[in-house]
């Protein structure tokens, strides 16, 4: 099954607009985080997704929004002396969740565990904050208030701080063979081939997360919206000679083994007719994908 396109919304400055863009466009997933958009996307967006039931929505859980830091103060969930930014204790991803939840004005068909490497924490520390996060997931999935949970990380696979194999393990060790760990997160694109050319060796996240069944949503597949100025025409002929720059670079994470879902942060009518043009396109082949990793190199 070819990947489809999903709406981002990290680093869009109308995050409604973007996301009615989107819809438009045919889109039926929306990602988020509670500190996108100053701290305002999850409320933004509930009207647009209260009109459209059939839209699937996934959000995080872990950057503390610094509008919401007082109030989880006050409710104890957040210790004064917090000053991270970043939490991933049990009764913060509880009130965070529930949270999210009331101003979505629906279930979250996800909820991912946001950059758990921020900070930079040892391996044996990550883990153990890993654990508790899938233990509090899997109760609040349990109970309906979720329709699953994933890991968004923008470098822990790449650098080997976990891997798929582990966090599967994990959610097994947590909620038995029936937990309700689905997806990770990760970037996916011409500035991060080496993820693509291990998949089409059959290792990697990639692979790894195609082998245990999770969905891959591939984030920041324009490179943070530098990669269309940066295409050349050699490099947009050796993937499609007939695709725009920006369709080009986003062929190859439409094109990546085993990702389902390509988040895009695109903010009108016609970046998201461009997008749809490259949904629309073949593919590409590992061959092709190859001779593109061989122009670029990893």
């Amino acid at each position: 099954m070819s990947a489809q396109l999903a709406a981002g919304t990290y680093r869009c400055r109308d995050v409604a607009q973007s996301v009615a863009a989107a819809l438009s466009a045919g889109v039926t997933w929306v990602d988020m985080a509670p500190n996108y958009a100053f701290d305002t996307a999850e409320s933004s967006l509930r009207p647009l997704l209260g009109a459209c039931p059939h839209v699937r929505v996934s959000t995080k859980v872990g950057f503390v929004p610094d509008s919401d830091r007082r109030a989880a103060r006050a409710a104890g969930v957040l210790p004064y002396d917090h000053n991270r930014g970043h939490c991933l204790t049990r009764p913060y991803i509880a009130w965070q969740v529930a949270r999210s939840r009331a101003r979505l004005g629906r279930v979250p068909d996800l909820v991912f565990v946001h950059n758990p490497e921020h900070g930079r924490p040892d391996r044996t520390g990550l883990l153990r904050m890993l654990t508790e996060a899938f233990e509090e997931l899997e109760g609040v999935a349990d109970a309906g208030e979720i329709g699953g949970y994933g890991v968004a990380t923008w470098v822990g696979l790449s650098n080997g701080m976990f891997t798929v194999p582990e966090l599967t393990a994990l959610a097994k060790s947590v909620g038995g063979p029936h937990h309700h760990f689905r997806a990770v997160q990760f970037p996916v694109s011409l500035v991060h081939l080496a993820v693509v050319a291990d998949a089409l060796e059959g290792r990697g996240s990639l692979a790894e997360a195609h082998e245990t069944g999770l969905d891959v949503f591939a984030s920041a597949p324009l490179g943070g919206g530098e990669l269309p100025g940066a295409m050349t025409e050699e490099l947009v002929r050796s993937i499609d000679a007939a695709a725009s720059p920006a369709q080009a670079a986003l062929l190859v994470a439409l094109s990546a083994p085993g990702v389902s879902q390509v988040l895009l942060s695109a903010s009108t009518p016609a970046h998201w007719a461009d997008a749809r043009g490259a949904a629309a396109r073949e593919p590409l082949s590992p061959d092709r994908l190859r001779r593109v990793i061989d122009v670029l190199g990893t």
